[in-house]
């Protein structure tokens, strides 16, 4: 083979790399193309995202009324931020998935990426803003460049559903009510069968000290420890020794205690051993052993699980750390976490004029998970709001219908016609039973004459003959009584 052919084979091969490589930006001479191999537009959703159906977004719609209920009920405000963010506002805040930030291409002289998470831009924001304290919620898409597994509920499209209290507060209060706060939503889903995993920044760092890990690998090694929920202890021991290089008898120190759980009786053992006098772990394990005590007055002790295992991987936790797991199912499959956050101190001070710290917990409910277990459980979830259908069983009668239809509407009920001059008194029957509308309200010649209306429940087949002028009043008590 000829230099020239040779040089032409690896170009061809750099060529064949680069359209092969996801997100990667496209040189001019290999585009990435939707086409098939009949040179056919594929029509097709992006990896890792998806249309929603009618009764899909009912099942959703269903799902976050329930979650802002519930961060409501607890006096959170919602604010709203850009979908994207200044590039340098995200990158070093996520440790090792900082590699799944979408990063896009200049626009117009500003550098942008796609945010990963709500909790930076809310941190951003109360930088900006100069807030004091806020307790807010936010829903709202994000984006991860991740591998998706779509029947798992992982996407690189999803929804978070965020809390978070910023500003000066009690110890610990705060950190309590995001675990009972998740424990309130999770119970208003019907889900009743999780653990809220708790752990501490400080615990994990005393055991890394303690245990004779150098500093700078911290947080390295607290990212693999956070692999144990899906890994077994082998596993992540060999990524501590081979990938980041530390001392097998190290490793061997931290695994003995990164594998315990429990609670009072845990904070117990670990006080009074070694560890205790660590001072970083002393201070993490007083905070810890406050949390429980406040979790047992707010009610849900029972469901907290102190759990040296748990690490969560980003960088800018500094406090308490806590993640929602659901019991596996039916199948004996683990669903995964469900919701996860942590306290993050230093965070708004990244941005803040002079490093102003403003103290930060929150929690994020993993929503595109409950979505997938919801959508299962609400095979039957009702995708029209409608209350009252209004129909005719005669010909001529589309201006009565629209009348009548008006009337509700002005009064504030959820009401449709079928968008035909004389549709067939059956077809409009079943189109309520379809819908599951609860309610029809049939208008006829006799019904003119007499000024009267005929009310029909959907669900009986009961029919009642009501007073044109007090029909809206008649229709609004039945909708009370059918429970719409």
């Amino acid at each position: 083979m000829t230099s020239n052919m040779v040089d032409k084979t690896v170009d061809e091969l750099k060529d064949l790399k680069i359209s092969e490589v996801a997100l990667q930006k496209p040189c001019a001479d290999s585009k990435p193309s939707n086409k098939s191999k009949g040179g056919k537009f594929v029509l097709k959703c992006p990896k890792g995202m998806r249309d929603y159906t009618p009764d899909q977004m009912a099942v959703r719609e269903l799902v976050f009324d329930k979650i802002k209920k519930c961060f409501k009920k607890h006096g959170a405000v919602q604010i709203d931020t850009p979908v994207m963010e200044l590039k340098e506002i995200l990158t070093g805040k996520y440790g090792e998935d900082s590699k799944l930030i979408y990063e896009l291409e200049d626009q117009g002289g500003e550098i942008l990426a796609l945010r990963y998470d709500l909790t930076v831009p809310f941190a951003r924001y109360v930088a900006m803003k100069k807030i004091k304290n806020i307790k807010r919620y936010q829903i709202a898409r994000v984006y991860r460049r991740d591998n998706p597994a779509m029947t798992k509920g992982r996407y690189r499209e999803f929804y978070q559903c965020d809390i978070d209290f910023a500003g000066e507060y009690e110890r610990m209060l705060t950190d309590t009510e995001c675990v009972k706060l998740v424990c309130d939503i999770l119970q208003e889903l019907d889900m009743n069968n999780f653990t809220v995993k708790v752990n501490h920044r400080k615990i994990l760092d005393g055991i890394f000290e303690h245990c004779g890990v150098p500093e700078d690998n911290f947080r390295p090694i607290c990212s693999a420890v956070d692999k144990l929920d899906k890994e077994s202890w082998e596993d992540v021991k060999k990524e501590m020794v081979e990938t980041k290089g530390l001392d097998p008898a190290v490793a061997d120190k931290i695994g003995v205690l990164v594998q315990k759980k429990g609670q009072f009786d845990l904070i117990e053992e670990l006080e009074k051993s070694d560890l205790g006098e660590n001072k970083s772990a002393a201070a993490g394990l007083s905070d810890m052993r406050l949390l429980l005590e406040y979790c047992e007055l707010f009610g849900c002790l029972d469901k907290v699980s102190f759990d040296l295992s748990l690490a969560r991987g980003l960088d800018y936790y500094t406090g308490t750390i806590y993640e929602a797991v659901l019991a596996p199912d039916a199948k004996g499959e683990n669903v995964g976490s469900v919701a996860g956050g942590g306290r993050y101190d230093e965070l708004v001070g990244m941005f803040a004029p002079k490093g102003r710290s403003i103290p930060c917990v929150g929690v994020s409910i993993g929503i595109e998970r409950l979505f997938t277990i919801m959508e299962k459980k609400l095979q039957e979830c009702r995708t029209s709001s409608i209350q009252v259908l209004v129909a005719s069983g005669q010909k001529g009668l589309l201006k009565e219908r629209m009348k009548l239809l008006n009337m509700l509407w002005d009064n504030d009920i959820n009401a449709e016609m079928l968008y035909k001059a004389n549709p067939k008194l059956l077809t409009q029957f079943q189109h309520a039973e379809t819908e599951r509308i609860p309610l029809v309200a049939i208008i006829g010649e006799s019904e003119l004459q007499e000024g009267k209306v005929k009310l029909r429940d959907t669900a009986t087949k009961e029919e009642k003959l009501v007073d044109r002028a007090s029909f809206v009043e008649e229709a609004r008590s039945l909708l009370l009584n059918c429970g719409s």
